[in-house]
């Protein structure tokens, strides 16, 4: 495939990729070779608390290697870490740990190649110009929030022209905002141009406007050249990783960007991509987001990461990993558990087998991979490959659009949460936020049911009290936020946590 050097720069110690350009090329030259990769979704169990993972990307490094030294052409997807959330403690970094770790991990946590600071920049300059234009009366108000790669809490209430307008902003964080949608969701920078265009700047006497009409998009585009580029790195051990995109999974969609993963797909057989948090979050954002509504690869094959203390050791949460693995099986996706493990826990592993059969799973891959990388889990993987092997690249799954809003939020509830849609109930409030949230992309000449729904939640929790009983369990729908550009809905549930501070380490 020497065509895609063509398209391949090198961007400091790691390659950026004109993935745009690249998959054009292939569309416009069917008779050029590519392969057509399966995908494989690591996802894991809820975790117990938001601020610990379960080590889904050292399981997602190590199971590259693995099969990689079992012969399989084999690559990874990973999303970007938030500089101020991720690298700086309040979770672990991007870039696995140990012998399942990247190369020059300081690189990929704390940065990259500026793409986060671009896509900031990008987003922060169309507030600026929805700032002006109320300075010229073209709006009264401002939608689109400004964006930060830090949290702060001082920026947590904000306005503009105090003592004259007293306009009030927001501010999110630049993984979770809309600007960053647009860009795991696009697949050319006409597309990235054209959803911009309608993302809303504000109102204008109770009337939406967007961008379209306040501005050129040549400004955006030009600032976002090389962060809707995917980065090439490796493995500690030679295999190629493509990192790309960073919304969280608990305020946004949580996945690396569509066009990373499918450009990975045209070059290797297996394509393993990183979801956020738990199967509750971004493997549910890939599956009934990117899959159903964005028209991004099916699973051929799924793996679950767990600690064994996250499975076992809370009585009323031990529900959680059996219902995720379940799920994604009753959807047809092969679905595997991996049970990461910590130093002093390597005398589990028959205890933790002989609970796996007895929950009717697969045979559980279980190994210490901080420790062991890859050499842990190559001669664990013969089911798997077989299974893989047996999969073929599934098709295009149904979408919801067109349905109405909140009952797909009551389908993602009954599906992903366990909770039926009878024990979905609103928050004082709801109903308001959802007619205006209707009335304001009905002003643009659009549809809410023609949104893609993305619930936003805490990492660490599936419903309202994750510790009552089953037949007691419910999920509170709070508030609805839209995003026009991204075509996303944000429905956020009452336990939702949006902007966590870093520790101090």
């Amino acid at each position: 495939m020497a065509i895609f050097d063509d398209f391949v720069s090198q961007y400091g110690i790691v390659k950026k990729i004109d993935a745009f350009g690249y998959l054009d090329y292939l569309k416009n030259n069917p008779d050029a070779p590519r392969k057509h990769g399966k995908v494989v979704l690591v996802t894991a169990d809820t975790p117990l608390k938001a601020s610990r993972g379960e080590g889904k990307t050292t399981t997602t490094i190590a199971l590259i290697d693995a099969l990689r030294k079992r012969g399989i052409d084999a690559t990874a997807v990973l999303r970007q870490p938030s500089m101020g959330i991720t690298a700086a403690g309040s979770k672990g970094g991007a870039s696995g740990g140990g012998k399942a770790s990247l190369t020059h991990p300081e690189i990929i946590d704390w940065g990259l190649c500026g793409e986060m600071g671009a896509i900031e920049a990008a987003q922060n300059l169309l507030v600026s110009f929805a700032e002006k234009a109320v300075d010229e009366g073209k709006l009264d108000t401002v939608l689109v929030p400004r964006v930060s790669e830090v949290p702060s809490r001082s920026l947590r209430s904000i306005a503009v022209d105090y003592g004259k307008g007293n306009v009030a902003e927001k501010m999110v964080l630049t993984p979770t905002c809309e600007l960053m949608q647009i860009v795991v969701f696009s697949r050319s920078m006409d597309e990235i141009a054209e959803r911009v265009s309608r993302m809303i700047a504000g109102t204008l006497d109770g009337k939406p406007v967007t961008f379209a009409e306040l501005t050129d998009m040549w400004r955006i585009t030009n600032i976002l050249a090389d962060a809707v580029k995917p980065a090439l790195t490796e493995t500690v051990n030679g295999s190629p990783v493509y990192v790309h995109g960073g919304p969280f999974a608990n305020v946004s969609v949580g996945i690396p960007t569509l066009v990373s993963v499918e450009m990975a797909c045209t070059r290797h057989d297996v394509v393993i991509v990183e979801a956020g948090y738990g199967a509750d979050a971004g493997a549910q954002k890939w599956l009934d987001i990117a899959s159903r509504e964005y028209g991004a690869q099916w699973p051929s094959a799924a793996l679950v990461v767990t600690r064994a203390t996250t499975w076992r050791d809370d009585p009323d949460r031990q529900w959680r990993y059996p219902f995720h693995v379940n799920r994604l099986e009753k959807l047809g996706i092969p679905t595997f558990p991996l049970i990461n493990l910590w130093d002093g826990e390597d005398d589990q592993i028959p205890a933790l087998r002989e609970t796996a059969a007895e929950l009717g799973f697969r045979t559980p891959i279980i190994g210490n991979l901080f420790r062991d990388g890859g050499d842990g889990l190559t001669e664990q993987l013969d089911d798997f490959v077989t299974a893989l092997d047996a999969a073929g690249v599934p098709g295009a799954q149904a979408s919801h659009k067109g349905e109405d809003v909140v009952d797909t939020v009551r389908w993602i509830a009954a599906n992903a949460y366990g909770v039926p849609a009878e024990r979905v109930v609103f928050k004082p409030g709801f109903e308001e936020s959802l007619a205006e949230a209707r009335e304001l992309v009905a002003g643009v000449g659009r549809d809410l049911n023609d949104f893609a729904v993305c619930a936003v939640k805490s990492p660490a929790t599936m419903t309202d009290d994750d510790t009552a009983p089953a037949e007691e369990r419910t999920v509170t729908l709070k508030k609805v936020e839209v995003r026009a550009g991204s075509g996303v809905v944000q429905v956020n549930l009452t336990k939702s946590l949006t902007t966590p501070m870093p520790k101090i380490v």
